[in-house]
């Protein structure tokens, strides 16, 4: 169900004057720059989304294709886009499933940015909302990545935000993140959120903070995130993390559902 009439209008009265009987100040707030409310059957919105295709891995081992166009794989029904993940067969691969990224469409440096999703389950299943840098030759980790929400199927109800940079990757043991437990992310909609800013990244699950990567104004190796950065939505089968206790075939096709999307800027 949606929440923009619950949501929007109480950041409006931040934006402009609000009258009740005698006039009020404008207070300053956060601006909405950018937003998807799913609420156009069919295709997502080619003008807010792009694919990124193929069963290669994508660095993690990772056992689905990812396709494009393909609504069986990414649709927009009942005001949600569905990402949804199904066992069968796709050139080399033995699991299809989408990739939606902004890259090409949009990009932000900081802001608060508000993802409204209810999370697949089951073992085997890699559901991810994160960004990279909007940059021509990305260089992982170097240039930088934000893990708004990642949730593992071998560890239900576990939410993961995290950043990898050049000096904190798991690669070499120095990732920065934080986890929060929430039992009922596969039966109930969360808003996964980060509010990022030159000092910080913080995450927010449903409004309560569980994590916060400071600035520590060394160089680019600590913090890469002073530039543009993209938007990923995807829902990987298997991989390094993912996939480390098997797949759970019984529990496919599954899915990961997005009310909406929302970027603000201060």
């Amino acid at each position: 169900m949606k929440t923009r009439a619950l949501l929007l209008p109480a950041f409006a009265c931040l934006l402009v004057s609000c009258q009740s009987g005698q006039p009020r100040q404008t207070t300053k707030g956060p601006t909405l720059v950018w937003a998807d409310e799913f609420d156009t059957a069919g295709r997502p919105d080619p003008t807010k989304w792009a694919y990124d295709v193929g069963g290669h891995g994508w660095g993690n081992q990772e056992l689905q294709f990812y396709t494009e166009n393909v609504p069986r794989n990414a649709r927009v029904e009942n005001g949600h886009l569905i990402i949804e993940a199904h066992r069968e067969p796709v050139q080399t691969n033995n699991y299809s499933s989408a990739k939606l990224v902004t890259r090409g469409k949009a990009s932000w440096t900081y802001g608060r940015l508000e993802v409204r999703a209810r999370l697949p389950q089951g073992r085997g299943t890699w559901p991810a909302i994160w960004m990279l840098a909007d940059v021509p030759q990305l260089k992982w980790p170097d240039d930088g990545e934000i893990d708004i929400m990642e949730h593992v199927g071998h560890d239900q109800g576990v939410v993961h935000g995290t950043v990898h940079t050049k000096a904190y990757h798991h690669s070499i043991g120095t990732q920065k993140g934080g986890q929060t437990r929430d039992a009922a992310v596969s039966s109930e909609f969360r808003t996964y959120r980060i509010d990022w800013s030159p000092q910080q990244i913080e995450w927010y699950i449903d409004g309560k903070k569980y994590y916060t990567f400071a600035n520590e104004q060394k160089t680019k190796a600590e913090w890469p995130f002073d530039r543009p950065f993209y938007l990923i939505l995807n829902l990987a089968i298997g991989g390094a993390w993912g996939g480390q206790k098997g797949v759970d075939d019984s529990q496919l096709p599954q899915r990961l559902e997005v009310d909406w999307v929302r970027v603000y800027k201060p």
